[in-house]
């Protein structure tokens, strides 16, 4: 496989991983067709938005790997073996009674209630699938239930219950030292057994195996009466792979052939290096959790030798934090996951997201307002790629948001202003027609033929609006003028409203509107309409300010509301005259 100098197009850190992961392949493995990155999940509960970062990283590696023309999988893990280890909070259709399957593999344990799918695992793995396919992941699902039940793993369990002492030594080293401050934060829950030792739930002494008269076990065995891994091996036999196991939780007890028994796993500390060796992995991220001293990360890069494989290239990635989320709660399980963000945003900027930043840069996802000017600053992106002034890096991470090396992802045809679609949306409350009427409007030169041209992105907008905007923010036209306020206005006041009404005709687009509702207060103040701020004195902006919000208590009863340009669109002109005392 030869190595191909870095693409001329990206000089982004994607590119340079790329460059590091195509040497590294081509070290480990020459002439070798496939580089194999990868990324594993937990379907333990909702998959969410930090732990897309443990894909979208290997993704854009590989996609821009594909771009050089090499063949590449992207492997994604699904830990549905691992444990079930609580009841999540907050889970439609889950109660207290499900606490009764703590300890079996998430693939033993229920969907919620209502749930199409045949278990726990599947419920939350499907969510995820159907947002990926969404972004244009490609990748190649592995359950680890499918693996480890079917015996696939079975010389590499044999092989590490042969080398148990080796691996046991390895392990040590970390056990009499204090252990590392883990983040407050954690991105990926994958490893389930770190965790149950942290919350001491009693499965095991230690997150790395039994431990116990008989030795040290890197295997935990599910009970073959209750399914629960609160078991303990008791006796193992390497020539003849006779093992002994007892449960704790039942009392169940018995002798298998562990060469033809298939219902248990490797510990995480060594399942995880396994798999390294066995898929040739090259290319796997981690979160600060399992990057820290005495992780998984820096055992599994000791253990991965014993299965004859090496660590992968594995870059630290950072938080993922979400600013603003009306209706949902951290606290009661309302964690949000990719499908939550792809219902308010499109695939390309959910993408971008993740590409502009490097894996070591925390970043946040906006449920709030700042998704308006998230989508402002895409749109000019998107216009500098358009006009040839946008930057190397920033051209990079837009290519790896709208495309992948299968293709360019599908477009709003008619990107209007997110927070124009947004406003349009709030004051027309679900009328698709008034949404038309208004948004033909807002360019009378190339009008909006249909709400198609503007979807799926005046979708998401609308979707913003009845998700996540409080039902006190939300935008209520008055019904009649408010005869009281227009009846105490000042002679100043009365004038501005005149000036509106009179241009009102004239400047009926988006464009006409924001220069007339500007230039009301300058024209009053005896200074042409279009004079720029650096021609008027500063007592103009505090006019504009009073004048705009006499607008919005007129039409809305609030000092603010939406760009006052789309709300007279929204209200049209009749109504508008109307309101404002004509």
């Amino acid at each position: 496989m030869p190595i191909v100098a870095q693409s001329t197009e990206t000089t982004d850190w994607v590119s340079r991983f790329a460059d590091e992961v195509i040497a590294e392949s081509e070290r480990r493995a020459p002439g070798k067709p496939s580089v194999v990155v990868a990324s594993g999940l937990s379907p333990s509960g909702p998959i969410h938005l930090g732990n897309l970062r443990e894909v979208m990283t290997p993704h854009l590696v590989a996609d821009e790997i594909r771009r050089r023309g090499y063949e590449v999988r992207h492997l994604i893990s699904w830990d549905d073996y691992d444990r079930y280890r609580k009841v999540p909070a907050g889970v439609p259709g889950v109660d207290e009674s499900w606490a009764e399957h703590i300890g079996k593999p998430l693939t033993s344990v229920p969907a919620p209630k209502g749930s199409p799918h045949p278990n726990w695992a599947e419920h939350f793995k499907a969510a995820m699938v159907a947002a990926l396919d969404a972004m244009g992941v490609e990748f190649d699902g592995i359950s680890q239930t499918a693996q480890y039940t079917s015996g696939v793993y079975r010389e590499q369990i044999l092989h590490a219950m042969k080398h148990r002492r080796d691996i046991d030594a390895i392990l040590d080293q970390y056990r009499t030292k204090k252990p590392a401050k883990q983040p407050q934060k954690s991105q990926k829950p994958v490893d389930e057994a770190e965790l149950e030792a942290a919350e001491g739930s009693g499965a095991a002494a230690e997150d790395d195996g039994s431990s116990g008269s008989a030795g040290y076990f890197p295997y935990k065995p599910y009970c073959g009466n209750c399914e629960k891994d609160l078991t303990t091996v008791t006796a193992y036999d390497d020539d003849s792979t006779e093992l002994t196991y007892a449960c704790t939780a039942c009392g169940f007890s018995e002798t298998v052939r562990l060469s033809e028994f298939n219902r248990g796993k490797l510990v995480w500390k060594v399942d995880w290096p396994m798999r390294w060796a066995y898929e040739g992995v090259v290319f796997e991220p981690s979160g600060v959790d399992h990057s820290s001293p005495g992780s998984s990360f820096q055992v599994g890069g000791q253990i991965v030798g014993i299965f004859g494989g090496k660590q992968p290239i594995g870059p630290m990635y950072a938080f993922v934090g979400i600013s603003g989320m009306a209706k949902m709660s951290s606290s009661k399980g309302g964690v949000p996951t990719p499908a939550d963000a792809l219902q308010i945003m499109e695939p390309q900027l959910l993408r971008w997201l993740y590409a502009r930043r490097r894996p070591n840069q925390s970043f946040k996802i906006a449920f709030d307002q700042e998704i308006q000017r998230l989508y402002d600053e895409w749109d000019r992106l998107d216009a500098k790629v358009a006009d040839g002034s946008v930057l190397p890096a920033d051209a990079a991470a837009h290519s790896r948001a709208v495309r992948t090396a299968a293709g360019e992802l599908p477009r709003t045809p008619r990107p209007l202003p997110y927070r124009t679609l947004a406003s349009v949306a709030d004051i027309t409350a679900g009328h698709e027609d008034q949404a038309l009427r208004i948004l033909s409007e807002l360019d009378p030169t190339n009008p909006l033929a249909s709400l198609d041209e503007a979807r799926p992105r005046y979708d998401k907008a609308e979707a913003w609006i009845n998700t996540h905007v409080p039902a006190d923010q939300r935008t209520i036209v008055r019904q009649e003028p408010d005869a009281e306020l227009l009846k105490s206005l000042d002679e100043p006041s009365r004038q501005s409203l005149r000036l509106l009404l009179d241009g009102l005709a004239d400047h009926w687009s988006l464009d006409g509107l924001t220069h007339h509702v500007y230039g009301v207060p300058k024209v009053q103040a005896g200074f042409p309409a279009d004079a720029t701020p650096k021609e008027l004195p500063p007592e103009i902006k505090t006019a504009q300010r009073t004048f705009f919000a006499l607008l919005y208590h007129l039409l809305v009863g609030r000092d603010t509301g939406p760009r006052l340009p789309t709300l007279l669109l929204a209200v049209g002109q009749d109504r508008v005259r109307t309101l404002l005392g004509e």
